[in-house]
């Protein structure tokens, strides 16, 4: 899906791009439920799944870093100055010449981390999880996702770059590419390799995620830029893209997300004491309970690009406008779904992965951890939408690595007696409390940042939902354990949750404003009496959405998710 290039047909440009990311995302969740399915199914929840996931840290360390966060937090904003500056620009292509600038760079810097990384395995296996029960299948896994290194920095390139050009079709179909590796592997591979398989599909489903993309990107870079025009004067901060490789600019979203990640490091680290089957609980449990939190990020990845366009046309206003909105959203979403999680967690996980060698036991071990887990959601999805206030401008900030590396502290503070004390619960719980004190100290200090988020305002809106979120968890669960088929308990537990909370939100005294999704038929329905009463639209929301427009001029406000 490519944005409109045409003046007025953007207004409803940011729905569809949703629509379209979601409608792909839930493939790929789907997916990804049925390769976990398939996993658990193929070998429990035991020593070699443990070796394995041990090794699936590589992938998900990756993910983060070079699709989800920093590359995404990095690049959208350059290649958004970029085709800002492009009506402008007097000799050659700004955005071609970001790629010659930063693609080959980092094609080699990524291409020989990966190489360490395959030749030091066991030193890595030995640092994430000492004492496994099965090293030496973690080192063989190791080496086959390690491969992922590189293609997962090719696949946050091309990413970015389609998303700041409002191409979303490509970017959203990658985790359906990977997940269908991943399966097709484990399927073909299984009886020769065992859960070695589940490896190798990591390797080809890093290779699918840039074949999906390739297409698409290099059509977008051989377009004819428009035709050019006399010089505009430069946004602030506007000319580094040709500096992105600098270690000032890059720095503070690569130490973001490596801290942030870094909380799975210390969940196996501790979980790898524990008895087998602690980290595989760890993983089906996280892998369910973060859903909703996925869900609900992807109207902030649509609307990333176009918020780092509106800074770049010197609109703060408008910008702040559309992340208020978008964090609203966000929170309804994501607080639905936790409430579900917590109110059925052992129906869904009898109902997704009790079969073959995952037992009763590991369905009862997986929900209470998943249970806990879901208490962090909220702060994981304000985390990953309120980031984007701080590193949407030309120059990213320091204060989100340090709040993430005050949650990470908390998180490996509480871990160690949690772990002690309750197991893989205990661990979870830190997670909890560590992604919600980073979440509380982002808003906290959004207000004074490039997005002029006001947080004491979100932060009443979002007590209140999370209020109707604890009302709904209890109809909810008292529904679930009073229904004994799985199926029928999990549909009722939806219904009743999503019905409390409606009700609560609707009924509620200084009920939160949730603002609904703008759509161009809106604009439609004003009658030609109400139009000359309307305030001004700002640059930002007036702009057609697909249009490169210059800086200083009218911007579109909206982008694709990761």
């Amino acid at each position: 899906m490519k944005g409109p290039a045409g003046g007025g047909q953007g207004r409803g440009f940011l729905a569809k791009a949703a629509a379209v990311t979601a409608g792909l995302t839930a493939v790929g969740a789907v997916l990804g439920l049925v390769r976990d399915q398939i996993l658990a199914g193929y070998f429990g929840a035991g020593a070699e799944t443990d070796a394995f996931l041990v090794a699936w840290t590589v992938p998900e360390f990756a993910s983060t870093l070079l699709i989800e966060d920093a590359m995404a937090l990095i690049l959208v904003p350059a290649f958004s100055r970029a085709l800002a500056r492009r009506p402008g620009a007097l000799s050659g292509d700004p955005v071609r010449g970001l790629v010659r600038g930063t693609l080959p760079r980092l094609t080699l810097s990524v291409g020989l981390v990966a190489a360490v990384l395959i030749a030091a395995a066991p030193s890595v296996v030995r640092l994430l999880a000492p004492g496994l029960s099965a090293p030496g299948l973690a080192v063989d896994c190791t080496r086959l996702t390690a491969t992922c290194v590189l293609t997962f920095a090719l696949v946050g390139y091309c990413s970015a770059a389609l998303r700041a050009h409002h191409v979303f079709l490509p970017p959203a179909a990658i985790y359906v590419a990977y997940n269908v590796g991943i399966i097709g592997t484990m399927v073909l591979l299984r009886d020769p390799w065992g859960v070695r398989s589940a490896a190798a599909g990591v390797a080809v489903g890093g290779v699918l995620m840039v074949l999906v993309q390739a297409p698409s990107l290099l059509r977008v870079l051989r377009a004819r830029p428009g035709p050019s025009r006399e010089p505009e004067a430069p946004a602030p901060g506007s000319g580094g893209d040709g500096r992105l490789i600098v270690l000032g600019l890059i720095a503070p979203v690569v130490a973001f997300s490596l801290i942030r990640q870094s909380q799975t490091l210390i969940e196996r680290f501790l979980a790898a004491a524990l008895p087998s089957g602690a980290i595989s609980h760890l993983n089906y449990a996280q892998k369910i309970a973060q859903m909703p939190m996925i869900l609900s990020l992807m109207l902030c990845t649509v609307s990333f690009p176009v918020v780092a366009r509106a800074l770049a046309a010197g609109d703060p206003e408008g910008a702040r406008r559309r992340v208020e909105r978008d964090l609203l959203l966000a929170a309804v979403v994501v607080l639905v779904g936790a409430s579900v999680v917590i109110s059925a967690a052992p129906r869904i996980v009898e109902l997704l992965f009790q079969r073959g060698e995952f037992d009763h036991a590991d369905t009862v071990a997986t929900a209470a951890v998943m249970r806990v887990y879901a208490l962090g959601l909220l702060g994981q999805t304000m985390v990953g939408a309120l980031v984007r206030c701080y590193f949407s401008a030309a120059r990213p900030l320091w204060y989100p690595a340090a709040a993430m590396a005050a949650g990470l502290a908390a998180t490996a503070a509480a871990g160690v007696p949690g772990a002690r004390a309750w197991g893989a619960v205990g661990i979870a719980a830190a997670n909890a409390l560590g992604i919600t004190l980073t979440a509380v100290l982002l808003l906290r200090g959004a207000h004074r940042q490039t997005v002029p988020v006001r947080s004491n305002r979100l932060g009443e809106d979002l007590l209140r939902l999370a209020t109707a979120a604890a009302w709904a968890t209890g109809a909810g669960w008292l529904c679930s354990t009073a229904i004994g088929p799985p199926a029928l308990s999990l549909a009722v537990a939806v219904a009743v949750v999503a019905v409390v909370f409606l009700l609560f939100v609707a009924c509620a005294a200084k009920a939160p404003e949730i603002p609904p999704l703008p759509h161009r038929s809106t604009r439609r329905r004003r009658t030609a009496h109400a139009r000359p009463h309307r305030a001004a639209p700002s640059a930002a929301e007036a702009a057609p959405v697909g249009e490169a427009a210059p800086v200083g001029g009218d911007v579109p406000l909206d982008h694709g998710r990761r």
